[in-house]
């Protein structure tokens, strides 16, 4: 059985992803699937139509082209109002969505009757999130980059090198969050040379990270009290908390913050969930920082997309499976036979069927097969 795959163009602000990868589309077609691209979907990440033609696919110019025809919708990013507007009961949207942190979002998926599957709350066998993975693995390992920038004083920062110099000092940073961001943001500020602590609840967690790294992190068990310490003494904080599908903890509130260094940086890698730093805001690449409480913010909510070639790539290679999967199966299907797929269901016939979301949106969550069988 034949599926329509259709990619759209990115709309977010700033982002030059796209879905598919001309060598994923040849991989849909053949197995026959027909596959429908925007046209210019590809560009910022360096793939352009003629690839997408030769792989097989259709280009269309609109995204309302591409709405028309497809059964399952691939994106990158949550659907803008525009592209929500657009969705029927008939699509499948396959995509980062974020929603406990996006009311507006959420209403309009319910309102659609459209079946929403979101890459971050797609598991694996050992409990990992292997959609969400590859782009927190980017994400980490930018934070640092934004936040070395953002220390420079053109940039409102103190001016510290975070690497230091024979004789001086290095930076303090602070990861609050041991998981993929933490793991990966440890990565690159221990390679600049930076004095690295990272905090986390789990003590499997901290026990992987001193293994990792030996003596050039330290690990703080994360206690209130700890936390506000390090966050306090730090150059550069990193938010990297994930609570799957869930809205993320406030843990660094505006007294911590206004009693931060002035010019001492935040980078809130969580801001996509409702970040968690009490002061932080969604920024975009255009304008990614604020000043607050003498603090320099960065809140980009699409970091991946800065390097749009390789997050696609780590994306495409990450997703493609489970496409192939919907694709062959059909969404049914392929949702009643793998459990792992279906806990990336979080909007289904006009039912939240993801209990982190349904918790943060106030609304009552639906088993995902009963809201299947009312699809």
């Amino acid at each position: 059985m034949a599926t329509e795959v259709g990619v759209p163009t990115e709309t977010k602000a700033d982002e030059s992803r796209v879905a598919l990868t001309p060598a994923a589309v040849q991989e849909l077609v053949s197995r026959e699937h027909k596959v429908t691209v925007q046209s210019g979907a590809g560009e910022g990440a360096g793939f352009q139509d003629e690839l997408y033609k030769a792989a097989g696919a259709q280009i269309v110019t609109s995204a309302d082209d591409v709405f028309d025809v497809a059964e399952l919708l691939i994106k990158v990013k949550e659907p803008t109002a525009a592209e929500r507007s657009l969705l029927r009961p008939t699509h499948t949207l396959f995509t980062y969505l974020h929603l406990a942190a996006d009311r507006a979002q959420g209403e309009d998926l319910l309102a659609s009757g459209a079946t929403c599957l979101a890459y971050e709350t797609v598991t694996d066998a050992d409990s990992g999130l292997p959609l969400l993975t590859p782009m927190s693995a980017i994400a980490g390992r930018m934070s640092i980059q934004a936040g070395a920038r953002c220390l420079e004083a053109p940039h409102g920062g103190t001016g510290v090198l975070l690497g230091g110099v024979p004789g001086v000092r290095p930076g303090r940073v602070v990861i609050i969050g041991g998981g993929v961001v933490g793991r990966n943001a440890a990565e690159m500020a221990v390679g600049l040379g930076a004095e690295v602590t990272v905090l986390d609840r789990d003590p499997k967690i901290l026990d992987a990270l001193d293994q990792r790294f030996d003596s050039r992190i330290r690990t703080v068990f994360s206690t209130a009290a700890d936390l506000e310490v390090e966050v306090l003494d730090a150059d550069l904080v990193v938010g990297a908390v994930l609570l799957p599908g869930a809205r993320t903890p406030r843990l660094v509130t505006t007294t911590m913050v206004s009693s931060m260094k002035p010019g001492s940086v935040i980078v809130d890698v969580a801001i996509d969930q409702g970040g968690c730093i009490e002061t932080s805001r969604p920024t975009t690449h255009s304008d990614p920082t604020f000043i607050s409480e003498g603090v320099v913010h960065y809140g980009v909510t699409n970091m991946p997309g800065a390097v749009p070639r390789t997050a696609t790539l780590a994306l495409a290679n990450a997703t493609l499976p489970y496409v192939l999967f919907l694709a062959d199966r059909g969404v049914d299907n392929a949702l009643r036979s793998n459990a792992h797929l279906l806990s990336g269901l979080n909007v289904c016939a006009g039912r939240i069927c993801e209990p982190a979301v349904a918790e943060a949106l106030g609304v009552e969550v639906t088993d995902p097969l009963d809201a299947l069988g009312a699809r």
